[in-house]
C-alpha cells in the first residue's frame, strides 16, 4: 500500500458524511486535478531558464515538431494548443516580436497564412526541449518504467473515453 495522500482525507470525510454516495471517481479526479496544478508549477520554471515566456513553449514545439520547413497554419495551433484563435494571435505576436517565428502569405491559400520557426526559434526550442525533457524524468522519478507504461496507458484509455463521450 502507499502512502497517504490529502485526497485519501478526503474520501474518508465523504464516507463518514455521506456513506450512501460512491465517492471513488474523487480518488482518480481528484489527483489528476492536483497533479496537473503540481505539474505546471514544476514546469514553467524551467521553461522561464530557458528563456521562454509563458505559454511559448508549446508553440515552439509544436513548429519544431511539425519537421522541415517547420511551419503551419494558425488553424494547426488553435486545435493543438487547445486555445482560442485570439489567444493563439497574441502568442504568436509576442513570438514574432522576438524573432522565433515569422508570418508570411500562404502560397496556396491567398487569404491564408503561414508560421514559420526561425533559426533563433529552433535553437531555443531545441535547448528547452533538452531541459524540460530532464525536468519532466526528474518529475516521474518515483514511478519504475513499469509503471510508467502502465499509467500513461490507463491515462491514454481514460482521454480516449472522455472524447469518444462528447
Amino acid at each position: 500500500m502507499t502512502e497517504s495522500d490529502g485526497v485519501d482525507e478526503i474520501l474518508r470525510q465523504w464516507q463518514r458524511d455521506r456513506p450512501d454516495l460512491d465517492t471513488s471517481p474523487i480518488g482518480v479526479i481528484g489527483r489528476i486535478s492536483r497533479l496537473a496544478r503540481q505539474i505546471e508549477d514544476r514546469l514553467e520554471p524551467v521553461y522561464a531558464a530557458s528563456g521562454l515566456e509563458p505559454g511559448w513553449y508549446d508553440v515552439l514545439a509544436t513548429l519544431r515538431r511539425a519537421g522541415p520547413p517547420f511551419q503551419l497554419r494558425p488553424t494547426d495551433f488553435a486545435s493543438a494548443l487547445m486555445l482560442t484563435t485570439s489567444g493563439t494571435t497574441k502568442r504568436l505576436d509576442r513570438l514574432e516580436s522576438a524573432g522565433h517565428i515569422t508570418r508570411h502569405p500562404d502560397p496556396d491559400d491567398r487569404r491564408g497564412v503561414l508560421i514559420t520557426l526561425t533559426d533563433s526559434g529552433r535553437e531555443l526550442i531545441d535547448n528547452a526541449t533538452a531541459r524540460h525533457m530532464a525536468n519532466e524524468h526528474r518529475l516521474l522519478g518515483g514511478l519504475t518504467q513499469a509503471d510508467r507504461h502502465q499509467l500513461a496507458d490507463l491515462l491514454r484509455k481514460l482521454t480516449n473515453t472522455l472524447s469518444a463521450a462528447e
